[in-house]
């Protein structure tokens, strides 16, 4: 079962808390590989870390969870690879989203999702349609996501608007820009976790986490349990956002 009654008890962390996080999940080849596995085993164990950090970001009270499980460079795999993916993400969302509805959760697919089978569309559409009315935890999967994607399709769409003179060139300016990009209407992301022990964010919402925190992890997916998500929020809490600003240490009171 995906998800237990912890989902029924929200539970409050000490502050300052993320209210949005965003997880590059990565390490589950590497994970396979060191146990003598196939690549996909490691998918398959990725899903049960899935289950909990799910489980973990509805219990502790975060308005959303974005998970990049499947960038647009990944298709460059080798093809079994790719079609196993695929098939889990088959899986997932015929076994998956009733408890995730049960819970009270809204579920959100970002990506170019054109690219799917149109079994997989059809998949998609009535997860979403089934969840879509839910106000707890929003739970995003970015599948055949891309940042760079993401903002040139709000560029043609603002381009479009420009063309049938809905908006002239001097209007467009970050917030427009921001209304058509991907989670637009969710909280901002505050946190970017990755596992598996690289430091790059790999195209993964580019716009979206301009002052996100970082926090890289050795630990491969499949091994990234409560405890090491509880770490990553501690180690949140312990730092100062300035969003560009000055903390109130670094300001001079005494200056004229």
């Amino acid at each position: 079962m995906l998800l237990q009654n912890a989902y029924q008890t929200a539970c409050s962390f000490p502050a300052p808390r993320p209210r949005h996080v965003a997880i590059i999940m990565d390490g589950n080849g590497r994970w396979a590989k060191n146990k003598c596995k196939m690549r996909v085993c490691g998918h398959k164990a990725g899903v049960k870390s899935v289950r909990r950090a799910v489980s973990f970001a509805a219990k502790h009270g975060l308005d959303a969870l974005t998970l990049y499980a499947f960038s647009s460079e990944n298709w460059r795999r080798p093809a079994t690879e790719v079609t196993a993916l695929l098939e889990l993400f088959v899986w997932a969302l015929r076994h998956e989203v009733k408890n995730l509805h049960e819970n009270n959760i809204c579920l959100h697919i970002i990506g170019d999702t054109s690219q799917f089978s149109t079994s997989l569309q059809d998949h998609i559409t009535r997860a979403e349609a089934l969840t879509a009315k839910n106000d707890g935890l929003k739970l995003n999967i970015a599948a055949n996501y891309g940042g760079r994607w993401d903002i040139i399709q709000s560029v043609r769409q603002l381009a479009r608007q420009v063309q049938e003179g809905l908006l002239q060139p001097e209007q467009l300016n970050e917030e427009l820009l921001n209304s058509c990009i991907c989670l637009n209407t969710q909280s901002p992301i505050d946190l970017v976790i990755r596992t598996g022990g690289n430091h790059r964010i790999s195209n993964f919402l580019l716009w979206q986490t301009a002052y996100a925190e970082l926090y890289f992890t050795d630990i491969l997916w499949p091994d990234f349990d409560e405890l090491a998500f509880e770490t990553a929020l501690e180690e949140f809490a312990r730092r100062e956002r300035r969003f560009g600003g000055l903390s109130p240490v670094d300001i001079d009171v005494t200056a004229s």
